[in-house]
């Protein structure tokens, strides 16, 4: 995360945002764990992972973390994609890379597995997950934030925090741009609190929702 934890912290309280439980969507290895436990003051089990290589979701379970879940997050169920594996795995995605490729020539994608899609409302579904339960959202999935985003129909509705991945340049092609997901999230009654981008045109924001 890039976003100082205590900032993030300062915001939900100024939003009046009590964070009961989070969905984290692209957890890798789980690093962000130690800040809902000691800046959230979550449990462990207040917290599901989702992860779009089943490796990954294996690993973190051998190392103990629970609610860890295999799934290529998108809007739509059941698709078939060719999903590309780069060779630091957090640069994973189902797209190309576009200017990735120039702003991080070091990385680039040494396999690619034919995976299918999900719905976070079919996540939902499939596993029992109380909707307002989880109204800290975490999305770090390499361009397909929007997607996910759309995927979540009324689910959202329940949300009220959401820090998101975002890009001011394509670093995958067709991925959505910030102000894309910007719209979208306004449209759901968010306000943009936190915006950090790197020099490589890629960052973080961070959207509370506004309370009537």
């Amino acid at each position: 995360m890039l976003v100082d934890g205590n900032k993030i912290c300062e915001n939900l309280k100024i939003y009046d945002i009590n964070v009961t439980g989070v969905l984290h969507i692209g957890d890798h290895e789980c690093e962000e764990l130690r800040f809902y436990v000691d800046y959230l003051q979550l449990s462990p089990n207040d917290i599901i992972w989702v992860d779009a290589l089943g490796d990954k979701v294996e690993k973190n379970k051998e190392r103990g973390i629970p609610n860890q879940y295999q799934a290529v997050i998108s809007d739509s169920n059941d698709c078939c994609v060719d999903f590309n594996i780069a060779n630091n795995g957090e640069s994973s995605s189902i797209f190309e890379f576009g200017t990735h490729s120039t702003e991080h020539p070091h990385i680039h994608y040494i396999n690619q597995r034919k995976l299918k899609t999900k719905t976070i409302v079919k996540l939902y579904e499939e596993n029992n997950l109380v909707p307002n339960k989880y109204n800290f959202w975490n999305l770090d999935i390499q361009g397909a934030e929007l997607l996910a985003l759309k995927g979540s129909k009324n689910i959202i509705d329940n949300v009220d925090a959401i820090y998101i991945e975002v890009n001011d340049k394509e670093l995958y092609k067709n991925c959505a741009l910030f102000g894309e997901i910007d719209d979208f999230l306004k449209n759901k009654g968010f306000t943009l609190v936190i915006k950090q981008i790197t020099q490589y045109g890629w960052g973080d924001a961070l959207y509370c929702r506004i309370k009537k």
